[in-house]
């Protein structure tokens, strides 16, 4: 059922000095698994698949939970820190971040030698969110193990959550038995499951938020004293080589078995992907790279309207209620069989624009108070994303419009064209 609003809003093509442009997906699920096609409007383009080294990796469009790339994607592998995903997640759903963790001796002193920590000691207080912060940028396993307890009274009990979590997201090929991914030959995972983990991680905002920092100002606790700590994963600083624009969270990992792991979320054009890569030998963020790159290629021109996890599908073409297309474009027949123009539509949580002419808008659109708006290839306004055009960088607000002169997560500014200033 669509919900539509009388608005008047001035149309425009893609433009390229005077204001921003375009872009988006979809695909399957096995072994080594692509789509290695785009379909466009003029027929048919080959991208070529990425060349991954490590021994199991995937990359999904996070709307959809569609399989762009896959290479042993349902092999199980010891996943490492990237487990810390999960308990990130379940801390967030069962605490308020200013709850307070008391650190037992058990949590301080339960880990193998070498294990990173944040040296606490029974004893030590720490807020909930405190704790986030050296969960998931120091990836202090001492911290994964007093959060356990806070949620669950046991990292056993707190394990049992996790799996219970696990299957409700459609993981099939998981189990874990600590809340920081430490060696346990019962504790493993494949890289779809984590790319599914992944995708519901980076649907809260706190988590985001948190494993977006670069850095943190930890507290002082028995044994040490005030310290900065820093994120882990590499290609969120934009002075690395291997920075990549547009990522949304991620987290590293590494255990002598495991090897590197890594996971990361990504947006661009209003397309967010997940990527996993797992059993890595050093590779783990080339891999990444040239997963996200397919992800992204892949995804460009070839989503339907509505073909979003949020909305239904559109109608097929025969069907006169609800979406239907002709050589000009899409349009959308209402229930009293006219047909929508000049209004939005609004899906759940989906908002589309139909223009005067009666076809759904896509690209760049101008409201009459001046205010820039991005409607994806699907139609599907873009709200809280980045938008690249002509390799500069804009941001959509939680309401649609480009936002302008502002910083975006304390660290991106927008000039009052609302150019991300690198």
């Amino acid at each position: 059922m669509a919900f539509a609003i009388a608005f008047q809003m001035t149309a425009y093509a893609t433009v390229s000095m005077s204001g921003p442009g375009t872009q988006e997906t979809a695909a399957a699920n096995n072994t080594t698994v692509s789509t290695n096609s785009t379909t466009t409007g003029t027929g048919t383009s080959k991208i070529a698949e990425p060349t991954i080294q490590s021994e199991g990796a995937v990359v999904i469009d996070a709307a959809t939970g569609t399989v762009l790339y896959g290479k042993n994607q349902n092999t199980r592998y010891y996943p490492a820190s990237i487990t810390k995903l999960m308990t990130a997640l379940l801390v967030l759903e069962n605490c308020q971040l200013g709850d307070t963790v008391t650190f037992s001796r058990t949590a301080t002193e339960n880990l193998e030698s070498g294990a990173v920590s944040l040296k606490l000691t029974e004893g030590d207080k720490l807020t909930v969110e405190q704790c986030l912060y050296g969960l998931l940028l120091k990836s202090a396993n001492d911290v994964a193990n007093g959060l356990a307890e806070k949620v669950s009274g046991s990292v056993s009990g707190f394990a049992g959550l996790m799996n219970q979590k696990a299957a409700a997201l459609g993981c099939t090929g998981t189990h874990f038995v600590n809340p920081n991914g430490l060696n346990d030959s019962n504790h493993y995972t494949t890289p779809y499951d984590m790319a599914l983990i992944a995708r519901a991680a980076f649907q809260n905002d706190t988590l985001r938020k948190i494993d977006t920092t670069l850095s943190y100002k930890f507290p002082a606790t028995k044994n040490a004293g005030e310290r900065t700590i820093t994120m882990g994963h590499k290609m969120m600083y934009s002075t690395d080589s291997r920075y990549y624009p547009g990522i949304i969270g991620g987290k590293t990992g590494y255990t002598s078995k495991a090897g590197n792991t890594l996971v990361t979320g990504a947006e661009k054009n209003g397309v967010r992907l997940i990527a996993v890569v797992m059993k890595s030998k050093s590779t783990h963020y080339a891999d990444t790279k040239a997963l996200l790159d397919y992800g992204f290629a892949k995804s460009t021109n070839t989503q339907e309207p509505g073909n979003s996890s949020d909305i239904a599908q559109p109608a097929a073409p025969a069907q006169k209620k609800g979406w239907n297309q002709d050589n000009t474009g899409w349009y959308y027949i209402k229930d009293d069989n006219t047909k929508a123009s000049g209004e939005w539509l609004q899906f759940s949580d989906a908002t589309y624009w139909i223009d005067s002419n009666g076809y759904m808008a896509t690209g760049w659109r101008k409201y009459n108070n001046g205010a820039w708006y991005y409607f994806k290839s699907s139609g599907v306004m873009a709200k809280n994303t980045w938008i690249e055009d002509n390799s500069k960088w804009f941001y959509l607000g939680g309401e649609g419009y480009m936002l302008k002169d502002t910083i975006i997560d304390g660290r991106y500014r927008l000039n009052a064209e609302g150019v991300w200033i690198q």
